[in-house]
């Protein structure tokens, strides 16, 4: 145990030996046998599985099927990247008196990216391998790190609350959500639908860190310009690959330029708005010069920047490449806007939560969390626009999400299960039975 870490009560102590690690495995193991991938029927079939856990935790549960017309239809709405028919929505509360807000959420996301191609897994993707013994055990699944592994640590600490039958003086409660890694519309129904907090705790990954802002993302689609002509005659068409090449200069340096000054507590990044390009697709036959280019990918939002400023900086540059390229300033780019929009997000400066967050994380033995930002975005904007203070502590590490042999370690899960059992009996005014 950490010597600067606050003295455990006797029921703190208790709670903790309660912990059930082979439990949580177990969980976490079903959870990641479900394959919920967003917009298939893994992704609802695990929320409909987290909703009879809670159940059988002693929560109060209120499952249901989101309206996702009404959801799109929305001014707020913030976007998805996946097909999907439905959508479930599980929040669990126990303790508290009625109508008031809880002291306490726990929040976690079940769906999960696809795995990609399984022949470079080492194992099947969507069964859970465990190697190695005790807590230094590694677990590996499609999921397990972003962000199963958390879902299951945050069931863990609610298990062993009702296992020691803690009783709080104010509410506690889980929001279990879906539709998160395309926009978070599982999150924002939620909140739509009236459920609310004095303060969230998100078990994304966070490698030990305790993150109180993130910044945002936006997907971006390029449509690129050309002219066709046999490959033989090439100078006789404009090729919508070669044009590309100036455009993807241009967001080198707005990139640079966009990340010249960071923030403090993203200082540790080497970028905290990266613009990325993950999908390009041009031409239809070897020897035809392409006449239409379509590139697609990731558009970094910096911390504390709107939206609609962050893509008039973007649709601005492109624009710009114009100057450079006469055939582009003849035939400018098409910038659109699909899928998801995170904006950033941050815990209102000078909050307890995050004091309360760092002792509780301490005396769970992990010593004291680095403090810091992060550069991607996630459900805590939907949180902290709603006026819910929120901050993000999980297991796992973002170099381990969405990768091929996914993991996460059996101390990392139990170190934040400790964590999470503690805050919420330290938040939620809890009593022995």
């Amino acid at each position: 145990m950490d010597t600067d870490a606050p003295p455990l009560t006797d029921l703190e102590t208790t709670v903790l030996q309660a912990l059930d690690p082979e439990a949580m495995l177990a969980d976490l193991a079903e959870l990641v046998a479900f394959a919920p991938v967003g917009g298939t029927d893994g992704e609802e079939a695990v929320q409909r599985w987290c909703a009879r856990r809670l159940r059988e935790l002693g929560f109060t549960v209120h499952e249901w099927d989101v309206d996702l017309a009404a959801a799109r239809s929305s001014a707020a709405y913030p976007g998805e990247e996946v097909r999907r028919d439905r959508l479930v929505g599980v929040v669990g509360q126990r303790g508290g008196a009625e109508g008031e807000a809880p002291a306490l959420v726990l929040c976690g996301h079940t769906d999960v990216v696809p795995a990609g191609d399984p022949g470079r897994w080492g194992s099947d993707p969507f069964a859970l391998q465990v190697h190695g013994d005790g807590d230094v055990r590694v677990l590996t699944g499609r999921g397990t790190c972003d962000m199963l592994g958390g879902v299951a640590a945050v069931l863990a600490a609610a298990r062993a609350l009702a296992s020691c039958g803690v009783e709080t003086s104010r509410g506690l409660a889980v929001h279990l959500v879906s539709g998160e890694e395309d926009g978070g519309v599982g999150a924002w129904s939620t909140l739509a639908a009236g459920h609310r907090g004095d303060a969230c705790v998100i078990a994304e990954p966070t490698g030990g860190a305790v993150i109180p802002a993130n910044a945002g993302s936006l997907t971006f689609r390029l449509e690129v310009p050309g002219r066709s002509a046999h490959g033989s005659t090439r100078t006789l068409g404009e090729s919508a690959v070669d044009h590309f090449v100036g455009v993807l200069a241009t967001l080198r340096s707005l990139e640079a330029a966009r990340n010249a000054h960071a923030p403090d507590d993203f200082a540790h990044l080497d970028l905290v708005a990266p613009i990325a390009v993950g999908i390009v697709r041009a031409g239809e036959w070897a020897s035809t010069v392409p006449d239409r280019l379509v590139a697609e990918g990731r558009y970094g939002v910096l911390p504390g920047e709107p939206l609609e400023e962050a893509r008039a900086a973007f649709e601005a540059a492109v624009a710009a490449t114009g100057d450079q390229d006469p055939w582009l300033r003849e035939h400018p780019v098409v910038v659109s806007w699909p899928g998801g929009a995170f904006a950033s997000g941050a815990l209102p400066d000078g909050h307890p939560l995050l004091e309360e967050t760092c002792a509780a994380a301490t005396s769970a033995g992990a010593g004291r969390p680095r403090v810091e930002g992060a550069p991607y975005g996630s459900d805590l904007r939907h949180y902290a626009e709603r006026g819910i203070p929120t901050l993000q502590y999980g297991p796992g590490s973002l170099g381990a999400a969405h990768a091929v042999d996914e993991s996460v370690t059996a101390r990392e899960l139990m170190t934040c299960a400790r964590t999470y059992a503690l805050l919420a009996l330290r938040r939620c005014g809890a009593t022995a039975p």
